[in-house]
């Protein structure tokens, strides 16, 4: 009786410890990052993976955390950022896989249209690494202003060639921006923050980026743990049919699948 009693245990113990959980803990920002984290999170459950969730609401904490291995992965960020934070903050984060596109756009809760900006307008941009160029590249694009290197995505004010109406400009945090925007003209807002503030990029912003644009949102590891099978499981998940659907469906055009 007592052998088999230990067999058992022994059987249980074996079982358990073959189907035991591998934690992963994964930074993002609320939307739609950790949203779409949230819609995976039983799948990868099915597959032994328990998925953990932080929500940050900056862009400096997700990356320095995974560096420090606090966490396993972020998923949130472009490659401009994450080559412009790499290379200012000496750390040698890698990109996984792409997942979706988020539209940048221009917002005012003054005017209706871009021709209405008046000379010596206040413009508020992202002060965070290639968000900062985005910001212009895009006002470029728009024909407001000139950058002296057209395709500056690391661009400041500081690299304006021509600026005709004499915009100022505001540098703040990007998660501030949508806060300040009954203080200025108009603010160059992140499609996760402009959607947190109940903005509708369709509808609501004065220019925006091509469905096209190259800023890609990608789920981020570190060289050491970037092809890991729970890395590999998340990022499957992250590129799955379902996720389409639900980015297509839940943003409307406002987030774009990249797979």
């Amino acid at each position: 009786m007592k052998k088999t009693l230990l067999l058992a245990a022994l059987a249980a113990a074996l079982t358990s410890q073959a189907f035991a959980a591998e934690k992963l803990t994964i930074a993002a920002t609320p939307v739609p990052h950790a949203e779409i984290l949230e819609l995976i999170k039983p799948k990868l459950a099915e597959q032994g993976v328990d998925l953990e969730i932080k929500v940050f609401t900056d862009y400096v904490q997700p990356n320095l955390q995974v560096a420090q291995k606090q966490l396993d992965a972020n998923y949130f960020q472009t490659k401009p950022y994450l080559d412009s934070f790499n290379e200012s903050r000496k750390t040698d984060l890698v990109i996984v896989k792409g997942v979706h596109v988020e539209p940048f756009g221009g917002y005012s809760s003054k005017y209706k249209s871009l021709k209405e900006l008046p000379d010596g307008a206040t413009i508020a941009i992202p002060s965070e690494g290639s968000n900062s160029g985005r910001a212009l590249l895009l006002l470029q694009h728009a024909g407001l202003l000139t950058l002296k290197d057209p395709s500056n995505a690391q661009a400041t004010p500081k690299d304006l060639a021509t600026n005709p109406h004499n915009f100022k400009f505001k540098e703040l945090e990007a998660a501030m921006l949508p806060r300040v925007l009954n203080q200025v003209d108009l603010a160059l807002i992140n499609t996760n923050y402009a959607l947190e503030a109940k903005l509708n990029p369709n509808k609501d912003a004065l220019v925006l980026e091509d469905k096209d644009s190259p800023y890609v949102n990608y789920l981020v590891a570190r060289p050491d743990n970037k092809d890991s099978d729970a890395i590999k499981k998340l990022a499957d998940a992250l590129t799955s049919p379902e996720v389409k659907t639900f980015i297509e469906k839940k943003y409307s055009g406002a987030v774009v699948p990249a797979f």
